[in-house]
């Protein structure tokens, strides 16, 4: 199942990714709406800007596109974003290199792709609710296919009982595929989310995978979803949780200091930024992952 034999697959990765995202920005409407009471209470309720984006190839060909759904200066988030896309071509040389690096079979032959996935990240007003990301993708050449994504907490003011709840939400709904896999992918997501220049992780971990391909797609895609299933669970209840906690300027310092980490991993270490910007989709769209504001000294 490694050539366009797999059409029916990818739209149907295509299209889970999408209805995920109208889930998703549907519940963070609803937060919105119902924050009646301590910090911002007083604002309207934020709701998503939805901007369509396009891709082209060098040629000036259709490459793809997405859907980016950004809310900012609301009640509860200062700034989120929940974008898909669907993007497909050539890959550069650059690309192609790191592919074959990869183990990719034959990309060098064939550089073309295809990729389909959603991405989210939240930066909060109050301190004290996490910020969070999540993100999952089906990514396909015609030598090979494979899964990718996870999701991770990203708190500035850390609470044991939330990094609790996170973990076993994603335990719950990972270990229907093994009871082994949970552990093995928190183990990547702690590998994969350290920023080696600060000698530190970003947060408090969480699951990652990728080139997730065991030779059953059907079950590779049921995994992918049960990991995008567990994101609002995973996460909502610390929002309702901690969201009217009141909170002061040193707070708010903390924070800003802790988005400092995430600016710097996100643009020297993550694999998605690059391979966005490498391959000309909407850089808007790509660094949609960047807090509003953050604070070095």
């Amino acid at each position: 199942m490694t050539s366009d034999i797999m059409t029916v697959e990818k739209e149907e990765a295509a299209g889970w990714f999408r209805s995920l995202q109208e889930e998703i920005t549907a519940a963070f409407e609803a937060l919105e709406q119902s924050q009646s009471q301590g910090p911002m209470s007083d604002r309207a309720p934020g709701r998503f800007e939805i901007t369509p984006t396009k891709r082209t190839g060098d040629d000036g060909e259709d490459a793809g596109g997405g859907r980016m759904c950004v809310m900012r200066g609301g009640r509860v988030f200062e700034k989120v974003g929940v974008n898909v896309s669907t993007v497909y071509g050539t890959l550069g040389q650059a690309a192609q290199t790191s592919m074959a690096a990869r183990g990719v079979p034959g990309i060098e032959e064939d550089p073309r792709f295809w990729a389909s996935g959603i991405s989210l990240v939240a930066h909060m007003q109050n301190p004290h609710v996490p910020a969070v990301h999540m993100n999952t993708r089906m990514f396909w050449t015609p030598g090979a296919w494979w899964f990718g994504g996870g999701a991770d907490l990203n708190p500035c003011i850390e609470y044991a009982e939330d990094t609790a709840h996170f973990h076993d939400t994603l335990k719950r709904h990972l270990d229907p595929h093994g009871a082994d896999l949970y552990p093995s992918l928190k183990d990547w997501a702690d590998e994969y989310f350290y920023i080696p220049h600060r000698k530190r992780a970003r947060g408090v971990g969480g699951v990652f995978m990728d080139d997730r391909c065991t030779g059953d797609w059907r079950a590779d895609f049921a995994l992918t979803q049960d990991m995008g299933r567990a994101f609002l669970p995973a996460w909502l209840p610390l929002a309702e949780t901690r969201r009217a906690t009141p909170w002061d300027e040193a707070d708010r310092d903390t924070q800003l200091r802790h988005r400092g980490l995430y600016a710097e991993y996100n643009l020297v270490y993550d694999r998605g930024t690059k391979f966005g910007l490498a391959t000309g989709h909407d850089p808007d769209a790509v660094l949609m992952s960047l807090p509003p504001l953050a604070k070095w000294a």
